[in-house]
């Protein structure tokens, strides 16, 4: 049976097997993904940040060592707060809460940063989080978000070769919605969306699109020439980047 992201996680073995590849300096997340994620989000210095899905609270240790005046880690997984409170705990500016992301109430213009790493697709519903975190970002507020690329989340049949995957299938894309997909032994329930539909959904809510992108490889960030060759082969993640109108924009005209 497949489970919702945070049953999924409170699984021991799922969460044990997780933290060892999150763990691997080559894992994509460490070279792709975060990498373009924290580029996007831009300079923290001095700003309230808000981290939806906030796993196990290394995202957060990073924004505060560069700056962040306060962080608001939430994230509906037992196991994931738990970590994030053990590894934020030294940080008055930090504080981790366990809360479903799909009824949390966000308080209000709050703030100026919000993140949310591949956690979205998790959600069976996009824009009422959209318009949520719309809400909860003051005027200018920056939102920057990562999902697993929909090339991959649009067809949940398994790849049944042996060692590295080399073969990967592009169907259903329009088919949007619910999908089952084996990973680090159990069995995950997910949420297929296009590109088209997180852009449209962006617009929809009251954001200003400011950047796509689908984390391309670079050189530098890898010590392996056949890793680096092979992720050439199709992307994993869409990353995007949006802002809330500034003050001046919201107001209307005299």
């Amino acid at each position: 049976m497949a489970l919702p992201g945070p049953a999924f996680y409170d699984q021991a073995a799922v969460f044990e097997s997780y933290m060892q590849h999150r763990a691997q300096a080559a894992a994509p997340n460490n070279t792709m993904e975060g990498p373009l994620l924290r580029e996007l989000l831009g300079d923290v210095q001095g700003q309230d940040v808000l981290d939806l899905g906030c796993g196990a609270g290394g995202f957060g240790s990073e924004l505060l060592a560069d700056g962040a005046a306060s962080y608001l880690g939430v994230d509906g997984s037992a196991n994931m707060v738990a970590q994030a409170r053990k590894q934020l705990q030294s940080d008055t500016r930090a504080q981790v809460v366990q809360a479903d992301l799909q009824t949390w109430p966000m308080p209000a213009a709050r703030f100026s940063r919000v993140t949310a790493r591949l956690v979205l697709h998790y959600l069976p519903a996009l824009e009422p989080l959209l318009q949520a975190v719309h809400a909860a970002l003051r005027p200018g507020g920056r939102l920057v978000f990562s999902v697993e690329h929909p090339v991959i989340t649009c067809c949940d049949r398994a790849w049944r070769g042996q060692g590295l995957r080399q073969e990967w299938i592009v169907d259903d894309y329009f088919r949007t919605g619910e999908r089952e997909t084996d990973w680090i032994g159990s069995r995950v329930r997910k949420y297929h969306r296009t590109v088209e539909d997180h852009f449209l959904a962006l617009q929809a809510c009251g954001f200003m699109v400011e950047s796509l992108r689908e984390g391309r490889p670079e050189r530098a960030r890898f010590q392996d020439d056949a890793d680096f060759e092979r992720r050439q082969r199709i992307p994993l993640f869409l990353v995007m980047a949006a802002h809330k109108a500034p003050a001046s924009a919201e107001a209307p005209a005299g």
